[in-house]
């Protein structure tokens, strides 16, 4: 049997955004050929696009759904797979044990942290906030960065942002031609700054918790145009070197 794995929102890649077509396209195709969907909800699991799950937010229904950080915010390590009831009739007319545990599995302690966790989500309506109010307002703020010299795209969903550094504006160049030059330097500015961010190359993402506000978006784009004016001068100054 084949399978299709993917995350709904390319996290660890630089946060790359499907074009609304691409999950329709692919789930004509797994429909056709009797491909197994399994999304990756690692990162957008748990309200991190605005729905509990980031399938929910592209419309589709996948038949394996690996989830883990949002289960528990993070507080304790606690993972989990979601598996669709096919898979599990399947297995169950196999009439042997579904062996899917490991020592570690349940942690009670663990379990416990996540089920307050998602409660304090349910309760302080975090999955609707980021939809209606911080999400959009990221993508507001993050658009204050359009224009400057170092910044070729801006992108957003969610509580999931990045912002791809260029040499020239309006091109794909690099520094030095060298992918992956300016990332880490922008990336270790806004760590000097106070901003954790994390740098994939010469894109800058960030993740920030669900329970921001929109003063500490303001503070941290804020951050990041320190951060990318003061890398400026040196990226010219390296490119000039080269």
């Amino acid at each position: 049997m084949a399978a299709v794995i993917a995350e709904p929102v390319q996290g660890a890649g630089g946060v790359v955004i499907p074009p609304e077509s691409y999950w329709p396209e692919v789930m004509r195709i797994v429909k056709q050929y009797g491909v197994l969907l399994v999304a990756d909800e690692v990162i957008c699991g748990f309200g991190r696009l605005g729905q509990w799950f980031g399938h929910q937010h592209y419309g589709f229904t996948p038949d394996i759904a690996p989830m883990a950080k949002g289960l528990s915010s993070g507080y304790l390590p606690i993972s989990a797979t979601a598996i669709s009831a096919e898979i599990i009739d399947v297995l169950k007319t196999r009439g042997s044990d579904f062996v899917h545990g490991y020592t570690y599995s349940g942690h009670p302690t663990c379990a416990a942290v996540a089920l307050a966790n998602i409660d304090i989500l349910e309760r302080e309506g975090l999955v609707a906030r980021t939809r209606t109010e911080t999400g959009p307002y990221l993508a507001q703020a993050l658009k204050r960065l359009e224009g400057h010299e170092l910044v070729g795209q801006v992108r957003s969903i969610g509580l999931l942002g990045a912002v791809e550094i260029v040499s020239e504006p309006g091109t794909n160049r690099r520094f030095c031609n060298q992918e992956g030059t300016a990332g880490p330097i922008v990336r270790d500015l806004c760590i000097a700054g106070g901003l954790m961010v994390r740098g994939i190359r010469d894109t800058i993402v960030m993740c920030p918790p669900l329970i921001i506000s929109t003063a500490q978006i303001d503070r941290m784009v804020e951050i990041i145009r320190t951060a990318l004016d003061a890398a400026l001068p040196r990226l010219r100054a390296l490119e000039a070197a080269a």
